[in-house]
């Protein structure tokens, strides 16, 4: 089959899937609201990476257990928003998830980026935004006025948002 024919065949059998999927999604959400973002979101993901369905099983298994991954990641990011960003341990392993190839390729980029900027700028960003350090705690490792780690910082997240937008725009 072509590309346009393939991926005109997935959005058809994705459609037939809607309706257990939104039920599949008010069993994890318990929330109509949320569901409904869900589904949605789990649909976006499905149409931009259907081409890594291998076929094999049924659809509707690959998309909930996509759907399943985005509500766990959701949950996650609502206990770091609500003050509560730790797991227990036990319940760490039971929610691990492989880091994905593109997530790695993704970080990988991320810190090329970080190192790619000149040293008095990577060195600020890295112990301040990466490492969490404040900045008094970052002008005593590097030993220069809190002034300059302000500045070196405020320059040093515009280099980035640059290259986040460039990259963005290169992707696009």
């Amino acid at each position: 089959m072509r590309p346009a024919a393939e991926s005109s065949e997935f959005r058809r059998n994705l459609v037939g899937v809607l309706p257990r999927l939104r039920r599949f999604a008010m069993t994890l959400t318990r929330n109509a609201a949320d569901a409904d973002d869900l589904v949605q979101e789990a649909c976006e993901r499905a149409i931009t990476r259907h081409h890594l369905w291998n076929g094999e099983g049924r659809l509707e298994s690959w998309i909930y257990a996509m759907t399943r991954n985005l509500w766990i990641d959701e949950i996650r990011k609502r206990k770091v928003r609500g003050g509560a960003g730790t797991i227990d341990v036990s319940e760490q392993d039971a929610l691990s998830v492989e880091a994905s190839a593109e997530k790695a390729i993704y970080a990988n980029q991320l810190q090329k980026m970080v190192l790619s900027m000149p040293e008095g700028l990577a060195s600020v960003f890295l112990l301040v935004n990466v490492e969490g350090h404040s900045y008094r705690e970052a002008a005593d490792i590097l030993k220069i006025p809190i002034g300059t780690v302000m500045s070196r910082l405020s320059a040093a997240r515009m280099r980035f948002a640059a290259m986040i937008t460039e990259t963005t725009e290169r992707r696009a």
